[in-house]
């Protein structure tokens, strides 16, 4: 049986297990084909302090393949092949993650090999408002999670949340020129300015026990302080202006939100598709 998340002390609990379960469904007015549909909604096995310990995705759609594979970052994709779709197919996915508070994520050595943590990605360029906000906020706080913090804060309280005014391709300078948007945008803002302030930083999608839809947030990653040439992810939501925490259920990362989108695909046909969505995030242990 779930447990209701308003009943736990958040503060004192080191574990929690979750069940989560997602559906896409997709209709179309005629038949589509060729269909090449891509998700991402499993996490990986490990990532920091999470494991995932089952998952299952489900296909109702008959001559269905199915493949899965890992991308440059670690994540889990999950591909889709329809030769033809008379008028639906719907995707459900099924996973059980545990969360442990007291272990932190670390990133071995090389971790700056790839350069996406600090290069400005499409969706993350810097404009001129950025850049100046950056050399502002970079002349208050000190480099490291000091100058994380007040960006996380400083994000916050440039947006306000509202539904509708953004896209999935509105980029950092736009919705921060909006003063307004979702997760999403709030999350490409305060990598922007990360990365104008060289905080090597990249873009987490997953889920937020309580929220409806997905949510994204953003790891700085720092140099750990033991001399071992790895480094610490530490996580940020600047939609909440918080410091993540066990609520935080974590599916996949990537240098914006287009390396993560949690479903897309192209199709043969001149229809158009009309998606429906679930998610249910259930807590089934803490402690």
């Amino acid at each position: 049986m779930a447990i209701e998340p308003s009943s736990v002390d958040w503060v004192a609990a080191r574990r929690a297990s979750y069940l989560l379960r997602q559906t896409f469904r997709y209709e179309y007015p005629e038949p589509i084909r060729d269909l090449s549909h891509r998700l991402v909604v499993i996490p990986p096995e490990r990532f920091g302090d999470q494991r995932r310990l089952w998952h299952d995705v489900s296909v109702g759609l008959d001559g269905a393949r199915v493949e899965s594979r890992s991308d440059r970052f670690g994540n889990m994709i999950i591909e889709v092949f329809a030769p033809r779709v008379a008028d639906a197919i719907e995707f459900v996915a099924e996973v059980s993650v545990e969360r442990q508070a007291a272990q932190p994520n670390r990133l071995p050595d090389g971790w700056l090999a790839d350069g996406y943590l600090l290069e400005p990605s499409a969706l993350t360029h810097a404009d001129e408002r950025i850049n100046r906000a950056a050399d502002d906020l970079a002349q208050a706080a000190d480099w490291g999670l000091p100058l994380a913090d007040r960006i996380n804060d400083w994000v916050y309280q440039s947006m306000t949340y509202r539904y509708g005014v953004t896209g999935v391709r509105t980029t950092a300078a736009e919705a921060l020129g909006l003063g307004a948007g979702v997760c999403q945008d709030y999350a490409h803002v305060m990598l922007a300015v990360c990365r104008a302030c060289a905080l090597p930083s990249r873009y987490v999608s997953g889920h937020l026990l309580g929220q409806g839809g997905t949510h994204a947030w953003v790891e700085v990653v720092l140099p750990a302080r033991d001399g071992s040439g790895e480094a610490i992810a530490h996580a940020f939501d600047p939609t909440h202006a918080s410091r993540g925490g066990l609520g935080y259920v974590t599916v996949a990362i990537g240098g914006d939100y287009s390396d993560v989108a949690p479903t897309s695909g192209t199709y043969l046909s001149g229809a158009r598709g009309r998606l429906t969505a679930t998610k249910r995030v259930s807590l089934l242990e803490v402690g």
